[in-house]
C-alpha cells in the first residue's frame, strides 16, 4: 500500500466518520495535515504550483493490521499531472497520453482546427466538434466506476442521475459538470475502498494564495464542495456511519430580548445561533416565535443565523408593506459591528493592494453572486455579480463599523474577507475565515434607524453586542 503513510498517535480516533460539508477537523486529521504541509513545503517542484492554489485533502484510515496510516490527495491536477508518487491517484486516469479520451480529444481538436480553416465547412465543423465533446465527456463519465462503503460499484452518471431523480431536477442536471469526481474526498475514499481501509476521519485544507472570487485562505480548512462532491459523497459514504449533517439537527431554543414594541410593530435582539426564519428543516426562528406570539406577524427584513442584532417585526400586513418600501427605497439605515481576524494572524498581507490599512473610514465596493457550486457562499464577480457597497469605520485595530448601502447575501462578511476589501476576515466567519469550535461569528447589527410606518416618528435603536459586554 504504497499511498498509505504512518500516523503515530495516542489520540482516539472518532466513533464516526466526517460528516463532509460541515465539520471541525478531528485531531488526528491535523496531525496527516501537517505531515502533507511539510511534504509540499519540501517538494519544489509541487509547492510551486500549490502556491498558485489548490485543495488538498487527509483521509484517516484503519489498516487490517489495527494500525492507522493516513492518504493524501489534491483535486484536479498538480503541476499538470496526476500521478504523484505521494498523493492516491484518481478515480480514473484521463491524462494518458496514447488513452482513448487524449487520442479521441485530439481529434475533436483537428475537426474544430479544420474547420476554422474553411469557411464553406466551418459551422457544420463547429457543431460536429461540440457534439463529439459531448460525446466524449458522456463517456469519461461512465469510466468513473464508483465505490461505496458497502462494497457496491456505480459509475458517475448513474450517481449523478440517482440524486437529481425527479424529472425537473434530471431535465435541470442531466450530468455532471466538468471535473466531477477528481475532487480531493473521492479519491481519497475511492482509494481506501479498493485497499480495505477503513475510513476514519477526513479534512480538506486550502494551500496558496487567497483566491479573489471563492476566498480561499492559505491552511484553513473546508468543507467538500456542494455542487460536485454532494451527489458523488452521497453514494461512497453509504455503508459508514457518519456524523449528522448539523443543519439537520434541532437548535437550542434561545431567549429572544425584545428592545422596544408598541401596538404595530416590536424590534428585538437576534442572538447568535437563531435562524431569522424557517429553515429547510428547522421550523425554530424568530418568526416563529413572533408568530406563536402575535399571529399574522411577520419579519421586515432578516440576519443570517450566526449574526445578531436588530431585528424589525411587523404586527400587521399594513406595517410590513410600508417597512418593505422603506427597504427597498433604502430609507433603512443599519450600523453593524464586528471584530476582525488580527493583522498578525493573516497570510495575504502583501495582497492588500487597494486597501491603506492604516485608514480608519472608507468604501468598499464588490458586486456579489451565488456560488452554484458551493452554496451558500457567495463569489465575487466584477462582470456579473449585483452591486454591493458597504461604508466602514475602524473603532480599534481590530473594531469596525460598518454600513451596508446594499443588502446581498453574505455582503458585510466578504467586503470584511476579500483582499480588495478590508482583508480581514471577521472572527468566528466558517465560511469566508476560520471559525474554532463553539465560537460565534462576531457580527451584530447594533444600531438602526426608520420612520415610524404609523406615526411618521424617526425612529433610532441600538444594543450592544455580547461580544463587548
Amino acid at each position: 500500500m504504497e499511498y498509505v503513510h504512518p500516523l503515530e498517535s495516542r489520540i482516539a480516533p472518532p466513533e464516526r466518520f466526517t460528516y463532509p460539508f460541515a465539520y471541525e477537523p478531528h485531531p488526528l486529521c491535523q496531525l496527516a495535515a501537517k505531515a502533507v504541509q511539510a511534504y509540499i513545503a519540501g517538494h519544489e517542484e509541487i509547492r510551486e504550483d500549490a502556491d498558485k492554489g489548490k485543495m488538498f485533502g487527509v483521509l484517516v484510515v484503519e489498516m487490517p493490521t489495527g494500525r492507522l496510516g493516513f492518504l493524501a490527495a489534491y483535486s484536479g491536477l498538480l503541476a499538470g499531472r496526476n500521478d504523484w508518487a505521494y498523493f492516491v491517484p484518481p478515480v480514473y486516469d484521463a491524462q494518458q497520453p496514447d488513452g482513448y479520451f487524449k487520442t479521441q480529444e485530439r481529434e475533436i481538436s483537428r475537426i474544430s482546427r479544420d474547420s476554422r480553416e474553411s469557411r464553406c465547412s466551418r459551422d457544420s465543423g463547429d457543431a460536429s466538434s461540440k457534439q463529439l465533446s459531448q460525446e466524449l465527456q458522456t463517456w469519461l463519465f461512465h469510466q468513473y466506476r464508483l465505490l461505496n462503503g458497502r462494497g457496491e460499484v456505480k459509475d458517475l452518471v448513474d450517481v449523478w442521475q440517482e440524486y437529481y431523480n425527479r424529472p425537473k431536477l434530471l431535465r435541470k442536471y442531466p450530468l455532471p459538470p466538468g471535473g466531477t469526481g477528481d475532487c480531493c474526498a473521492p479519491k481519497l475514499l475511492q482509494y481506501a475502498y479498493k485497499q480495505g481501509l477503513k475510513p476514519l476521519c477526513m479534512a480538506e485544507f486550502w494551500w496558496g494564495e487567497t483566491t479573489k472570487t471563492e476566498l480561499r485562505h492559505h491552511l484553513n480548512y473546508y468543507p467538500a464542495c456542494r455542487g460536485k462532491c454532494k451527489p458523488v459523497l452521497t453514494w461512497m459514504l453509504q455503508g459508514l456511519d457518519v456524523d449528522p449533517d448539523p443543519a439537520l439537527l434541532s437548535f437550542e431554543r434561545q431567549e429572544l430580548p425584545v428592545v422596544y414594541e408598541d401596538e404595530w410593530l416590536l424590534v428585538v435582539n437576534k442572538p447568535s445561533g437563531l435562524l431569522s426564519t424557517p429553515g429547510r428543516v428547522e421550523e425554530y426562528s424568530v418568526e416563529t416565535i413572533m408568530q406563536q406570539r402575535y399571529p399574522g406577524s411577520m419579519i421586515a427584513h432578516r440576519l443570517d443565523m450566526g449574526t445578531s442584532g436588530l431585528l424589525i417585526v411587523a404586527k400587521t400586513l399594513e406595517v410590513y408593506r410600508n417597512l418593505q418600501e422603506q427597504f427597498v427605497k433604502h430609507q433603512v439605515k443599519k450600523k453593524y459591528l464586528a471584530v476582525l481576524e488580527p493583522l498578525d494572524a493573516l497570510d495575504n498581507l502583501e495582497s492588500l493592494e487597494n486597501l491603506d490599512i492604516l485608514d480608519k473610514r472608507g468604501t468598499i465596493s464588490l458586486p456579489l453572486r451565488p456560488d452554484p457550486m458551493n452554496r451558500p457562499r457567495q463569489l465575487v464577480d466584477p462582470e456579473h455579480g449585483k452591486r454591493a457597497v458597504t461604508d466602514y469605520e475602524f473603532l480599534s485595530d481590530s473594531l469596525v463599523a460598518l454600513w451596508p448601502q446594499t443588502g446581498r447575501t453574505h455582503q458585510l462578511r466578504i467586503h470584511c474577507a476579500h483582499p480588495d476589501g478590508l482583508g480581514r476576515p471577521i472572527v468566528g466567519d466558517e465560511l469566508y475565515g476560520t471559525c474554532e469550535k463553539g465560537q460565534r461569528l462576531m457580527l451584530h447589527a447594533a444600531e438602526i434607524w426608520f420612520r415610524h410606518p404609523v406615526t411618521s416618528i424617526n425612529m433610532h435603536l441600538s444594543v450592544t453586542p455580547d461580544f463587548m459586554t
